[in-house]
């Protein structure tokens, strides 16, 4: 088992209201306190990212057979340009139809050729040339050529795909030199290309897909369209044209169990060959039952988010940096978790392989109640009022929160609705509450494209309003840096000025397992949890 030792716009379109729905709460169950500890919490983790239980004497691949896959939120369009792409939401689903142009090895952090042959800068990173392999065909029998590459990604961006905005202001032009090339020119020196083009902007729809208002599923990945019902399941027959040769399972059938303990059941009572998997004691559960699988722990991915628009509380820098200060992320994970999480107040956690030595703001009641009462002899009320689903762990965690900030003089209440769509709404088109639970779950592969549009000024997903020229700058920074050295150095700078104006309240991480039973085989990963099952196979 791969564990160590404790280490101590106002309007946003219906694709948006995805994008949100499916990376901000990761972390609305499991964590929760009495009282603070007076430290400041280390960013330890009690699990490590990477394989786990991993198999060996996998011998040959079996043919044939139908694979399930367990998604952890319902598919509910074949577009990918109408959907977030992410483990979370439809990544691995999408994939198996149109495959992605790059796929991340998360074993030697590098972008690697999927459906392309290859992905190469030039010495200033300002022009990308990407070169196509030869033969490759979507399920209609045409050609995937440059022209469908460049029509397919101009297509992306006219329908206002989830990541089309940052795409549109990185990529100045694409040029189309032959059938087998694509040349994208940049505005700027940029990496994060390789990352787009391992998702939804990466899954290339063939120029047959729209016809006028109907959109048909026709992509070169290794699977096709059988059956699709949405938020039931999705059924795909295996191509026998598949430029890499036909997958090994006949079938993948795609489907999404409410709650992780009945995912759980499903995997170890054979209903499901493989799933995405959040919930942490369902995650620790199947790793010591000894299930195959792999590890990912996304930075950020574990937040109360405090509305900076004028007018609310959050508003205050006093205020942020006081709730903060009053709460403990290491006695919530007590609380709620058994110790077992992943408390912290860093963005990068050491579990990272972007974690810099910059301190967190740590834990100080006294402080926090000092700064409170000098926003209370300003004028503020101390009142602030905590947005949250009416479900029991949700409710556990703000009643936890509520005691640690009423405990230093705030007048904390709390505010339930009735699902993810209520709290999405309301935070990311209504913009209405002071603090809520959130997540922004930063891939391992490139942390760029989420801090950007969650904290630059006008950001797509900033739903909390935050604003700060001097944070503008490090994320501009940040999006021209071209070496890991000169990444980290900047998110060191970002972690240092996050502490200062507290643009959220750290709380930790959350990790995600990417599962599979163990007569299972052959399954890949990619960004963000995306799975791949064109080599899988299954055994007896």
């Amino acid at each position: 088992m791969s564990r160590s030792s404790r280490r101590g716009s106002r309007k946003v379109a219906a694709v948006a209201l995805a994008v949100s729905a499916g990376l901000f709460l990761a972390s609305c169950a499991d964590s929760g306190a009495d009282g603070g500890s007076g430290d400041a919490p280390e960013s330890g983790s009690a699990l490590t990212i990477g394989p786990v239980n991993a198999q060996t004497n996998e011998g040959d691949p079996v043919k044939g057979g139908t694979l399930t896959f367990s998604g952890y939120s319902a598919v509910t369009s074949l577009d990918p340009s109408k959907t977030q792409i992410a483990g979370s939401v439809a990544g691995s689903e999408l994939g198996a139809i149109y495959d992605t142009l790059l796929r991340y090895d998360p074993t030697s952090q590098k972008f690697v050729p999927k459906l392309a042959n290859s992905m190469s800068p030039s010495s200033d990173f300002k022009t990308w040339t990407l070169k196509l392999r030869d033969g490759v065909k979507f399920s209609d029998g045409t050609q995937v050529d440059s022209a469908a590459v460049s029509s397919s990604l101009a297509r992306y961006v006219t329908n206002k795909g989830p990541q089309s905005s940052l795409y549109a202001s990185k990529v100045a032009s694409v040029d189309t030199p032959d059938a087998s090339t694509v040349v994208f020119n940049l505005v700027d020196p940029w990496t994060g290309i390789e990352s787009l083009l391992a998702t939804g902007p990466g899954m290339i729809v063939a120029p047959s897909a729209q016809q006028g208002d109907q959109f048909t599923p026709i992509g070169a990945g290794a699977f096709t369209l059988e059956k699709f019902a949405p938020n039931e399941e999705l059924i795909l027959d295996a191509r026998e044209d598949y430029f890499a040769g036909a997958p090994n399972v006949d079938k993948l059938r795609m489907i999404s169990i409410v709650g992780s303990q009945a995912t759980s059941e499903s995997l170890k009572s054979g209903g499901a060959d493989a799933a995405y998997m959040r919930s942490l004691p369902n995650v620790l559960d199947l790793i010591d039952s000894g299930y195959p699988g792999y590890v990912d722990i996304p930075s950020l991915s574990y937040l109360s988010l405090l509305n900076t628009a004028p007018g609310r509380p959050g508003a205050d820098v006093r205020v942020r940096q006081a709730l903060a200060l009053a709460t403990d992320p290491v006695a919530l994970d007590n609380r709620l978790n058994e110790g077992k999480g992943l408390p912290g107040q860093v963005i990068f956690q050491d579990s990272s392989r972007w974690h810099n030595d910059e301190a967190p703001i740590g834990v100080d009641p006294a402080k926090a109640k000092q700064l409170l009462d000098e926003a209370k002899a300003d004028g503020y009320d101390g009142k602030i009022t905590y947005l949250t689903m009416q479900e029991n762990s949700a409710q556990a965690m703000a009643l936890a929160l509520q005691s640690m900030a009423n405990a230093v003089g705030f007048d904390f209440q709390i505010e339930y609705v009735n699902s993810v769509a209520d709290v999405v709404k309301r935070l990311y088109v209504d913009r209405d509450f002071d603090m809520s639970t959130g997540s922004a779950n930063l891939p391992e592969a490139d942390p760029f494209e989420r801090l950007y549009s969650n904290l630059k000024t006008g950001g797509r997903n900033n739903a909390t309003s935050f604003s700060d020229a001097q944070m503008d700058t490090l994320l501009d920074e940040l999006g021209v840096a071209t070496s890991d050295d000169a990444k980290k150095e900047v998110l060191a700078k970002i972690q240092a000025r996050a502490t200062e104006v507290v643009p959220w309240q750290i709380l930790g991480n959350t990790p995600w397992l990417g599962v599979w039973a163990k007569n299972v085989h052959g399954v890949q990963q990619s960004i963000d949890g995306i799975m791949f099952f064109d080599e899988a196979w299954k055994t007896n």
